[in-house]
């Protein structure tokens, strides 16, 4: 039954990817597109106050670096570098590994470069060696096997969605491609393959459909374009039209993606240790059991999706803050209302995942061979009581006065 429902899907995205990938077609560069500087590594060795130009007024107070190139046209040679100390620019040091961007003109002209930036190359390599030193001692081969799923998945976003995308093709039908094949590569991977594994991708698949519709369709109820600063740019720069609304239905759905993994993937494990535990469980009782852990786990996700979705716009949103406008002005304006709409309608399609998944678990759960038919254990016969209290009414006695 389970290869019925998915085996066409699979096909589908595969198919979906053979079609949509751009072959032949050659991206421009960046310096085809005006992009034209090269990254150059720098260290920091002296720092002075001065002047921001020659004959400037004392008040005009700048920083002159001196930078040591470590890599580039001249490597091992200082040149100096003039940066403004404005609130808005940031503070360079002795010491500090910089990265300068290079016109590719007169290297022997310092007018040539310009600090741009930090170095943070070694501190995120330490950072991602903690997360997968974590990840693989709690998960072990799972672990080991969730790490490779989350490399496909961006070999995924990176090889074909933003190819793709950058060619022309609509952004949110790649995306539904992109999504399927990362939702079908990160859970088998991860799980294995199992009847278990392949309710959780049902049910995240048909609450990603969910969202995708509900996306659309309130996209083009508010009128919202998609076109905020960076895609206006992005556009300017190809010269070419790409849909803003549907790449921001493409964030939607990609950015969803991985909440409903977690819902469905608990929701979906939450029923078959039910079965477990008591195998003698009906369907109506493992629904109704596994609706009540999927209620808790959803009313916290939830929160989670408003509070990373606020806290990436919490600039936007001081900004906001302080230009007097009304609530009302500031949430129907094109950058927050954007914001709310991918929020609500992937809370939605996240409230929607718990009683579809919960619901297809159960059907299957209950028709697979029960497992442990030992003797049951002082815990199997609690949790047996357990699950057939919960779901008998409970009668209590009248007790009479005086008694």
């Amino acid at each position: 039954m389970l290869a019925i429902a998915l085996v066409p899907f699979a096909l589908a995205a595969i198919i979906g990817v053979l079609l949509l990938y751009p072959f032949g077609h050659e991206q421009r560069s960046g310096a085809d597109l005006g992009f034209g500087q090269h990254p150059v590594n720098a260290e920091v060795v002296s720092a002075v106050a001065g002047p921001c130009s020659e004959g400037a007024s004392e008040q005009s107070e700048c920083v002159i670096l001196e930078v040591r190139m470590q890599d580039g046209p001249l490597p091992g040679e200082s040149i100096e570098q003039v940066v403004p100390t404005d609130p808005g620019s940031p503070r360079f040091a002795v010491g500090d590994d910089v990265v300068l961007s290079y016109s590719g003109a007169n290297a022997q002209e310092p007018s040539s470069y310009q600090v741009v930036d930090f170095q943070r190359g070694t501190p995120l390599l330490v950072l991602a060696l903690v997360f997968a030193g974590a990840v693989l001692v709690l998960g072990r081969w799972q672990g080991l096997a969730a790490l490779v799923a989350l490399g496909l998945s961006l070999v995924v976003l990176v090889s074909f969605v933003l190819p793709a995308v950058l060619a022309g093709e609509d952004p949110l039908l790649v995306a539904i491609v992109g999504a399927g094949l990362i939702m079908f590569i990160a859970l088998y991977l991860t799980h294995g393959f199992s009847a278990r594994t392949s309710t959780a991708v049902l049910g995240t698949m048909l609450s990603l459909a969910l969202i995708g519709a509900l996306s659309s369709l309130f996209a083009a109820a508010t009128s919202l374009t998609g076109l905020d600063e960076d895609t206006s740019s992005l556009m300017g720069l190809l010269g070419a039209p790409i849909d803003a609304r549907g790449l921001l239905l493409a964030g939607v759905v990609i950015g969803a993606l991985g909440v409903l993994d977690d819902v469905t993937v608990t929701q979906t494990s939450a029923v078959w240790e039910l079965r477990k535990a008591n195998p003698a469980l009906t369907w109506r009782q493992l629904y109704s059991s596994g609706l009540q852990i999927g209620r808790d786990h959803v009313s916290s996700a939830v929160n989670t999706l408003v509070l990373a979705y606020a806290g990436t716009a919490l600039p936007m949103l001081m900004a906001y803050a302080l230009s007097g406008r009304s609530f009302g002005e500031i949430v129907t304006s094109q950058a927050v209302a954007q914001e709310v709409v991918r929020t609500l309608v992937g809370s939605i399609g996240l409230v929607a995942a718990v009683p579809i998944t919960t619901a297809i678990a159960a059907a299957v759960a209950v028709r697979e061979p029960a497992e442990n038919t030992h003797r049951a254990s002082v815990a199997d016969r609690v949790g047996q009581a357990a699950a057939t209290s919960a779901g008998t009414p409970t009668v209590r006695r009248r007790r009479r006065p005086g008694v």
